[in-house]
Formats: C-alpha cells, sequence, structure tokens
C-alpha cells in the first residue's frame, strides 16, 4: 500500500475524474464538520472528531465512503440507489453522493461520537 503524507497528496495521486469527485465530497464533509481534523489513516483520507467519523478513497471502478455500518442499515432507502455493504457505500464519479446525503451521514457520525464520548464508565 502507498503512503500518503496529507490527504491532499492522495488525492494528487487519484486519476481525474474521481478526484474531481472526492474533491468535492471532501469540501462538502469539511463543511459539514469544520472541527474535525484530517488524516490518512488505513493509507486513505479520514475525518476524525472525538474518534473516527468517516474515510474515503478511489478504486479502479469505483470510489468508497466508509462510515457506520449502523448508518447504511438505518439509512437503507436512502441509500438504495448506491450500492451498499458493511459500513460502506459506493458511488461513481458520474454519480456522486449528493451534498445533502453526505452532510446527513456526517451530523449522524459526529453525534454517534458524542454520544460514545460522554456514555458514563
Amino acid at each position: 500500500m502507498k503512503k500518503f503524507a496529507s490527504v491532499a497528496a492522495y488525492l494528487r495521486a487519484v486519476p481525474p475524474v474521481p478526484r474531481a469527485a472526492l474533491q468535492k465530497l471532501r469540501k462538502t464533509i469539511k463543511a459539514a464538520a469544520p472541527q474535525a481534523t484530517e488524516v490518512i489513516s488505513y493509507g486513505m483520507p479520514c475525518f476524525k472528531h472525538h474518534g473516527m467519523l468517516l474515510c474515503f478513497a478511489a478504486f479502479k471502478d469505483h470510489c468508497s465512503l466508509f462510515m457506520s455500518t449502523y448508518l447504511t442499515k438505518t439509512l437503507k432507502q436512502e441509500l438504495a440507489s448506491y450500492e451498499t455493504a458493511k459500513g460502506t457505500i459506493r458511488f461513481t464519479a458520474d454519480k456522486p453522493l449528493p451534498a445533502v446525503l453526505v452532510r446527513k451521514l456526517v451530523k449522524a457520525r459526529i453525534a454517534q461520537n458524542e454520544r460514545r464520548r460522554y456514555r458514563p464508565a
């Protein structure tokens, strides 16, 4: 697995068409979670806020957003037009995730992390 020093370095290595989709996704995530920190984890761009929020990556034939298994089950209807599997949403550059849906996913992940953070021991 290639090591990237930053999210920008990762995106520079992605072909132009999926790169544009991932840059838009990144911008939407950053706007929805301005307090989140961008990191490279598992060899891909990730956002953290009181734990991992989500990650994204480009593959040969698709892009993926990695997050919570619970959310892919809970939002099954809204994700019906995308291929999903255990906490993963697969999409293509020509059919990116809508910004409204991405914001909803980010806010839900923040809420999950906040609940975990404040849970009494």
